[in-house]
């Protein structure tokens, strides 16, 4: 793209225009009248705008006061004040929708209402805590903030607190908690507020928009100090915002807008394309500017992006923009399946070392995926692998309060009752599947899985997005963790568990200055590198597994299209078959990578669209040293032989912990009794209370789920149930032989045999 001189003096009108392609200078000659830019990413819009701006300063057609731009982030915005001084339009505001609001409520206050301006509050959170309080309800810090953000979206969209619950089922949303429910908090945050005279970033807009509808004269006056607007990512608008930007306007049209359908990704917070959408309908006599040509992404890139909206469908579809490279040629996407999450980050590292050995800076590499939690395969890839890192918008792994709060109290606290109670505990030993017993730390998954449970995790996932999901992922995560650590350390309990996190967490817990960035696909959103890897492309992940509607379904299309076109050069895109080494792989590549691989088969080394590269081996633990994925002895952990459980509906293999544990699919039908497990738990209850321990360390909820299936008549049989083992059938046996003969659920020789 052509370049212009820097500095902060007036840029000649000639060099202005000289510097910019023929779309670009359609925009920047459309100084009047209503204007619609759609800017496919990398076409230079923000470029567009500025100077069309300098170019009405440069030429007398605006004054710089009467001039303001409005953006969505206080980073886009001072990187728009930076650009316009350096074009010689210093004195142009350019700000975000809640700046520009706040700075009028607060100069026209005194006179529209008068008192004290009321006071802004930073954070939703307090208050919002006070009106679940008040209600006499509960909610833990990250259901907090999932109301606050429901709430939130409901301001934004201009919905009131009684009309929460029909407007949220309208809109296919998934409240954290009963709809009726989210409205009596809604109401009573909004008397809180008014308790406090508080306002909130949505009040900031709403009072200023109710002071220009009530106040004719004070609209007259905004109006006449802002005659010329310009509002960029117009894309992600919400009703709230529009409602201010007409008030603005009046009945002037001298606006110009700028914006990609095909970047919108918020409309969870309220965001709605149709405003750019409908721009040329709510106009007379529009100027509409494409702006198609890419300057960020090389020509394999931009392919890769064009294909992916081939297959878009809905509005946003109808209204895309089909890029055209502008870079010289490039290396082709890369795409990589891998045997396992593990193995996947792994690989990742490896290729992030190769490309900073061929000198690529640290700095122009990052690694985007859909939800935070991914992060930690990463964070520890990286460290291993001696990477610097830096997160974006998001604490490190270890950092998170719920990783931390699981570790450092809940584990640690488990790990302390057993050690407290060892000397009471007679010394297990393995059990027929190879697997020891519950007394010397059994299956570790399933421990951290009830220990977990017992302070409010479910296995099932919440529905909807939001912090509580975020919540439930960084857990799953450690869950996933304890997967892996039990199998290739079959001997290990809570106590080499916790030891061994608090290791990853020092590990990765250095600072650093530069280094590869790891991010969400949101995170990301405005920003650029020279290679990005978009990683754990899988159904599920990407799309996101509750997105359900078509509607949904798109707007992660959006999203991955995102992440594709911050890449300037090189474009990595991978997943996994397994999360776990040795796990079952029952994971399959995203639906939106469908037709882009070139129809690449399993032993394909490189398609037309790119390279295909199928990950290797066994995977090697971590913290073995080295990268490869070496299949020799001595790299190997020791393990002990697991003999094959099969489950005892279907007789299929069991690889999952959770299904050995029960010994049957989870999907196949179970016979457990209701009577007769409601009598074992109240039975655990009562040992559990006695001896002063958790009531998993007695028995979990899958090992008495596998009880009350399997029914054993004998001591013998007893211990064949994963969980139980001879120590505990010794203990425990006779009180729970009895229990299952009293409701007539005894199996006899059947399950003894």
């Amino acid at each position: 793209m052509p370049q212009t001189q820097s500095g902060s003096g007036p840029v000649p009108v000639a060099a202005l225009l000289d510097a910019l392609d023929p779309e670009q200078r359609a925009v920047v000659e459309a100084l009047h009248g209503p204007v619609c830019v759609l800017a496919g990413a990398g076409t230079g819009k923000t470029r567009a705008i500025t100077y069309r701006i300098a170019y009405g300063v440069a030429t007398g057609e605006y004054i710089p006061s009467q001039v303001l731009a409005v953006t969505f982030t206080q980073r886009a915005a001072g990187e728009m004040r930076g650009r316009l001084r350096q074009l010689g339009a210093g004195g142009v505001q350019a700000r975000t929708f809640h700046a520009a609001a706040l700075r009028q409520l607060q100069y026209f206050w005194p006179k529209a209402v008068g008192g004290p301006n009321p006071q802004l509050i930073d954070s939703k959170i307090p208050l919002v805590s006070e009106a679940v309080r008040r209600l006499r309800l509960n909610a833990e810090r990250a259901e907090l903030r999932d109301l606050a953000g429901e709430i939130e979206w409901a301001k934004s969209t201009q919905v009131v607190a009684d009309d929460y619950a029909a407007a949220a089922a309208k809109a296919l949303r998934t409240p954290p908690r009963d709809a009726a429910e989210v409205a009596k908090v809604y109401a009573e945050y909004e008397s809180a507020k008014r308790d406090r005279n508080a306002i909130d970033f949505e009040d900031v807009l709403l009072l200023t928009i109710g002071i220009m509808e009530e106040r004719p004269d004070i609209a007259a006056t905004v109006r006449n100090q802002y005659r010329f607007f310009t509002v960029d990512e117009y894309q992600d608008v919400n009703p709230l915002q529009q409602r201010l930007l007409d008030c603005w306007l009046g009945d002037r049209a001298d606006v110009c807008v700028v914006g990609d359908a095909s970047q919108t990704i918020y409309s969870f917070t309220g965001a709605d394309p149709r405003y750019l959408l409908d721009f040329a309908d709510r106009f007379d006599d529009p100027t509409m500017v494409k702006l198609v040509r890419d300057y960020r992404s090389t020509p394999q890139v931009v392919a890769l992006a064009n294909a992916l909206l081939d297959r878009a469908e809905g509005r946003a579809a109808k209204a895309r923009v089909q890029l055209i490279a502008q870079r010289a040629d490039g290396p082709r996407p890369k795409f990589a399946e891998h045997p396992d999450a593990e193995t996947e980050a792994r690989e990742v590292a490896r290729e992030i070392k190769k490309l900073v050995d061929a000198g690529v800076r640290l700095s122009e590499i990052a690694v985007l995926y859909r939800i935070n939690a991914q992060s930690e395969e990463y964070e520890q890839a990286l460290s291993d692998a001696g990477v610097p890192y830096i997160l974006r918008g998001v604490e490190r792994f270890f950092e998170r309060p719920e990783v931390r709060e699981a570790i450092q109290v809940w584990l640690r606290g488990a790990a302390k009752a057993r050690s407290d109670h060892a000397s009471d505990t007679l010394p297990g030993r393995s059990g027929p599947d190879g697997a020891p017993d519950d007394d010397e730390g059994g299956d570790l998954a399933s421990e951290v899985r009830a220990i977990f449970s017992s302070h409010g995790w479910t296995p099932l996932a919440p529905k909807g997005a939001g912090r509580l999901r975020d919540r439930w992922e960084s857990l799953a995560a450690l869950v996933a963790l304890a997967e892996e650590y039990g199998r290739t350390h079959p001997d290990a309990g809570l106590d080499r568990f916790s030891a061994e996190l608090r290791e990853r967490a020092d590990a990765q817990h250095a600072p650093t200055v530069e280094g590869v960035t790891l991010s969400t696909f949101h995170a990301a959103k405005g920003l650029e590198w020279d290679a990005v890897f978009l990683v754990g492309m899988t159904e599920g992940m990407m799309p996101i597994t509750y997105a359900e509607t078509p509607e949904q379904i798109e707007e992660e299309r959006r999203l991955l299209y995102v992440g594709v076109t911050r890449a300037r050069e090189r474009l990595f895109l991978s997943w996994s078959l397994a999360r776990s080494p040795g796990g079952r792989a029952s994971r399959s590549p995203s639906r939106f990578l469908d037709g882009l691989r070139g129809g690449v088969g399993r032993d394909t080394r490189e398609g037309a669209a790119g390279g295909v590269i199928r990950g290797g081996g066994s995977a090697r633990r971590r913290g073995s040293g080295g990268s490869g994925g070496s299949s020799d002895a001595e790299d190997r952990p020791s393990r002990r032989i697991v003999e094959p459980i099969t489950c005892r509906v279907c007789h299929k293999s069991l690889i999952d912990p959770a299904e050995r544990k029960i010994g049957r699919c989870e999907t196949c039908p179970s016979d457990l009794s209701p009577e007769l497990y409601e009598a074992l738990r109240e039975w655990r209850s009562g040992q559990a209370k006695q001896q002063k321990l958790p009531a998993y360390c007695i028995f979990t909820d899958a090992t008495l789920t596998a009880i009350g299936e399997t029914r054993p008549a004998t001591p013998a049989a007893l211990t064949r149930i994963a969980g139980v083992g001879k120590a505990k059938a010794d203990r425990y046996g006779e009180e729970v032989l009895g229990l299952i003969e009293s409701h007539g659920h005894s199996m006899g020789q059947t399950a003894a045999s």
